[in-house]
This record gives structure tokens, C-alpha cells and sequence, in this order.
């Protein structure tokens, strides 16, 4: 097994195309149809199967990408760890972001590290609370932003904020204060809300079970953008956190205040792997997710949050 062979079968499965990935990979298609059949043959299970829309995962291709990324990634790693500059904080971190939190966090994030820590090579995914510990389980990611969780055997958390979840709807409803965001209100509109299952759609759930009003759900999605896209569109109202809304409220794009009678919170922890050695790189920008948040938080970008724990003043 080659390490191209590795980054053939990721880059495939990332695109799902051959010709796609060959041309990513600055090789002909022949050449990266041979790395994953080489691959196929040394394992003795079909990763891909080939169909008219393109090439889709086997079962047991789904398996064995997470253990490939894996792979390269600790590749990856020990190369930086093992060239690293003089006096310098180095090397290859995976950060998981939960959606709600990206455009609030990632733009701070890549600023204090490029300034700060100019020797880390940041990789940033995004996903729902549920997949960013399964990623952390996995050792995809090595630090992730989550929500409503708390120490377990593979992962340890540090506190970091409470914030409220807040009633969202179009720039005409005028929505400035928790007295015009009740759940009796809400619950009279029309509801773009999370699929049932989602960590999100949960809590929304279990806030609004003793209030004697059904709501009335038009569309139900797992994606942060379409509930803010069909808000914006006048097509109903959402529920979201505040970080996931604050910039658009504040450029007028949506209207939004905490819920409130009952208001809800989710607390947003760090999340990191309970091993025996976390590299410093890790370590490093951890603590720059504190300190970014933290000042996020201090300075009202990020409303209606209180800092928790140790981010606290």
C-alpha cells in the first residue's frame, strides 16, 4: 500500500470522479483508475462502485476512507513536526467547527493563528455536533467546538460559553427584544426548522413541549443556510443561535431576538482527544479558540453569550 495510492482513493472520493481527481492530481485518468483497483486488489473488497453519476463509496469504502484520511493526516503531521522552524510552534491542525459557529469564529480563528502561530497549517471542517465527535472519536479532527456535551472517555472539555437560541425571522418583522420573540409568537408563523434528529431540532423540541400551540413546519432541512436563505426569501420564521444569525442581523439581512418565555441556551464547549500526548500545535490553537471566543464574546460580537469556566474574566 502506497501513500498514492491513499491520496488516489481520498481525492475520488471527495469528487466523486475519476477524471475529476486526475485532473486535481495533475495525473492521466489510466493512472489514478490503476492506484484504486492496485488498492481494491490488495484489500479484496470493491471501494467504489461505478455508476452513470459518478463514483460512489462501497460500504466497505466508507470504512477505509476515514482510516485513509486518517492516514495522511499523521503523514502530514510528522512531516511538519519533524522540519519544524527554530523556536516555532508547528505543524498540521484539524479544527472542527460546528455550522451554526462559522462565520463567527473561522475568520478570527484564521487571523489570530496566521498572526500568532504562523507555523500551523490549519485544516477546518464543519459539520453538526454529532459528526464533529465522531471525527474527534476518529482522530479526523484533532479540537472541535461542540455543544451540550461533556467529558467521556476519549474526550475531555473545557467549558467555554452559554448562549441563547434566538427567534429569527424577516427584516419586516422588526424583532429587537426577547418581548417580541416568545415561543407563543414563533409558534404562530411559519417554521423553517432542523430535520428530526438533529442535536438542534432536539433541544427546539423539548423547550417547546409544554406550550400548548403545534407548530406550523413548511420545510425542514439539516443545512444553517437554507433556514437563513428561506428567512431572508419572507418564507417563515427560524430558530437559530445567536452566532449563527449576528452578522446578518446586523447588516439588516434578518431580524432576530433570544426566545424567550421560555428562553433556551446550548452550551458550546472545546473538545479534545483524551490521549497521552497532544502536540503543541494542538495545544496551541486551542487556546487560540479560547481567546478568540472569549473576546468575541467580551466585545458583544457575539450576543446574548456568557463566558463559562476558565474563559471567564
Amino acid at each position: 500500500m502506497e501513500m498514492k495510492q491513499l491520496i488516489a482513493m481520498v481525492t475520488v472520493a471527495e469528487v466523486e470522479s475519476v477524471t475529476r481527481a486526475a485532473q486535481l492530481l495533475h495525473l492521466v485518468q489510466p493512472a489514478v483508475t490503476r492506484q484504486i483497483k492496485t488498492l481494491e486488489d490488495e484489500l479484496g473488497v470493491v471501494l467504489f462502485e461505478r455508476t452513470r453519476h459518478g463514483m460512489v463509496l462501497t460500504s466497505a469504502g466508507e470504512v477505509f476512507l476515514s482510516h485513509a484520511r486518517r492516514a495522511l493526516q499523521e503523514l502530514e503531521r510528522a512531516r511538519s513536526e519533524l522540519t519544524p522552524v527554530p523556536g516555532e510552534v508547528s505543524g498540521l491542525v484539524s479544527v472542527g467547527v460546528l455550522e451554526s459557529l462559522l462565520d463567527l469564529i473561522v475568520p478570527a480563528l484564521v487571523d489570530a493563528v496566521a498572526e500568532k502561530l504562523p507555523g500551523v497549517q490549519l485544516h477546518l471542517l464543519s459539520g453538526v455536533s454529532r459528526h464533529l465527535n465522531e471525527w474527534l472519536d476518529d482522530g479526523i479532527v484533532d479540537v472541535a467546538l461542540l455543544y451540550n456535551v461533556s467529558d467521556t472517555t476519549a474526550m475531555r472539555v473545557q467549558p467555554l460559553l452559554n448562549e441563547l437560541l434566538w427567534a429569527v425571522a424577516p427584516p419586516s418583522a422588526g424583532l429587537l427584544s426577547p418581548e417580541q420573540g416568545t415561543w407563543e409568537r414563533v409558534l404562530r408563523e411559519p417554521l423553517i426548522l432542523p430535520t428530526v434528529g438533529h442535536s438542534m431540532r432536539t433541544l427546539i423540541d423539548k423547550a417547546r413541549a409544554d406550550i400548548p400551540l403545534e407548530p406550523k413546519i413548511i420545510v425542514e432541512t439539516n443545512s444553517l443556510n437554507i433556514q437563513k436563505q428561506m428567512v431572508m426569501a419572507g418564507r417563515g420564521w427560524t430558530i437559530l443561535p445567536a452566532a449563527g444569525v449576528a452578522r446578518d442581523i446586523q447588516q439588516g439581512k434578518l431580524s432576530g431576538a433570544p426566545l424567550s418565555e421560555p428562553s433556551v441556551s446550548r452550551s458550546v464547549v472545546i473538545g479534545l482527544p483524551r490521549t497521552a500526548r497532544i502536540p503543541r500545535a494542538v495545544e496551541a490553537v486551542a487556546a487560540e479558540l479560547l481567546q478568540v471566543s472569549r473576546r468575541l464574546v467580551l466585545s458583544g460580537e457575539w450576543p446574548s453569550a456568557t463566558l463559562m469556566g476558565t474563559a471567564s474574566p
